[in-house]
């Protein structure tokens, strides 16, 4: 399997190739390889009309076949594409979209490709996200009270606690705002603050982080699902000028804060983490002083680069709708039942999927990895 995802930051096309099978009711999960690679600096900007979605659908979908090229042979391909629009009023997603012609993929590979793997869940009711729930679920199971959270653009988590259905949501902003506040104070050239620079220098401004605080998405029940639709630069507009790097610390600390808050709901016995926002080590160091006395450990320690993680989900979505097995969990999206997700582009032959798997699988076994060069 490869599995392929550009996240919200837009900062790279992540890939993971995994080997993937199904013992009764349990998966296992070989990593055998995981990569970033540069996103198209001319894709950017989001498309503002038909003609530019048009281009950047066919432009990303070429990109994404051009990085699964690069790591065949495979049986399947699964893309979680990018997403560039997730449209939620009033607490229900009404629709989401995510871009990358998985025609593209498989013209370029030959291999079939399950994409689109958001929009079954929103049409049956649920937020689309985070799907990340369902390897979550899987992964965690028979831990205590575990959380596994993901820092992209935005943060969510999924609370894994033994005898009861798993719950998931976003807590807000990931490295979203900071993204955003880089962007515009280097003029475009810089996307975020590496190794948090720039935040390192700076103080929190409690004044603005209260204000923050008070967005009414924080106190929403659950499920709930965002995005820089809400959480992008004008959302900063109407705040005190403050330095830059005052600004991004402040930013930092509301991340980290947000997390925090949701975990400590949750009467989380640890927290599992992965995503870029792992890189920041002033969110690190935010976020392990706001859960404290709660650990905070990184995915790589359970079996799951944390870099990769999200091309790794992406991969066993695939699998599991290639075998016939629902990839939703309704109790974290909200969905009104489990469905199969996505869609399947054939490659150059005949689709010849297997039989599908009778009952649901519960628990997912990351084997030993089998690291490629």
């Amino acid at each position: 399997m490869i599995g392929l995802i550009s996240g919200t930051s837009m900062d790279g096309i992540d890939v993971a190739v995994a080997d993937l099978s199904i013992n009764g009711d349990v998966v296992e999960l070989v990593p055998v390889q995981c990569a970033e690679h540069p996103f198209p600096k001319d894709l950017l900007e989001k498309p503002r009309d038909l003609a530019e979605v048009c281009a950047f659908d066919t432009s990303l979908g070429q990109a994404f076949g051009e990085v699964a090229a690069g790591y065949l042979p495979a049986d399947l391909i699964s893309s979680l594409g990018q997403t560039v629009h997730h449209e939620v009023q009033d607490g229900d997603c009404l629709g989401t979209l995510q871009l990358g012609q998985p025609a593209w993929i498989a013209e370029r590979t030959g291999v079939p490709v399950i994409a689109d793997l958001r929009v079954r869940d929103v049409a049956a009711g649920g937020q689309g996200a985070p799907l990340a729930s369902t390897l979550d679920a899987l992964w965690l199971a028979g831990e205590s009270t575990a959380i596994a959270l993901n820092i992209g653009g935005i943060a969510n988590i999924t609370v894994v606690r033994p005898g009861t259905p798993p719950i998931a949501y976003d807590t807000g902003p990931g490295n979203a705002l900071m993204d955003a506040v880089m962007e515009v104070i280097s003029d475009g050239q810089r996307r975020q603050d590496t190794n948090g620079e720039f935040a390192r220098r700076g103080v929190v401004r409690e004044d603005i982080l209260k204000k923050l605080l008070a967005d009414p998405y924080y106190s929403k029940p659950w499920p709930k699902s965002t995005g820089k639709e809400l959480f992008n630069a004008e959302y900063l507009q109407g705040f005190p000028t403050v330095p830059a790097e005052d600004m991004l610390r402040t930013l930092a600390e509301l991340t980290a804060r947000t997390i925090a808050d949701a975990c400590r709901a949750h009467d989380a016995s640890t927290v599992v983490a992965s995503g870029g926002g792992m890189r920041n080590p002033v969110l690190v160091e935010a976020l392990t002083k706001a859960l404290d006395p709660i650990p905070l450990k990184i995915s790589d320690s359970l079996g799951l680069p944390r870099d990769g993680k999200e091309a790794y989900l992406a991969a066993l979505l695939g699998f599991l709708t290639w075998h016939g097995i629902s990839g939703n969990t309704p109790s974290a999206t909200g969905a009104s039942g489990p469905r199969l997700l996505g869609s399947i582009t054939p490659g150059n032959g005949p689709l010849r999927l297997p039989e599908p798997v009778t009952g649901p699988v519960s628990k997912l076994k990351v084997g030993e990895p089998k690291w490629l060069d």
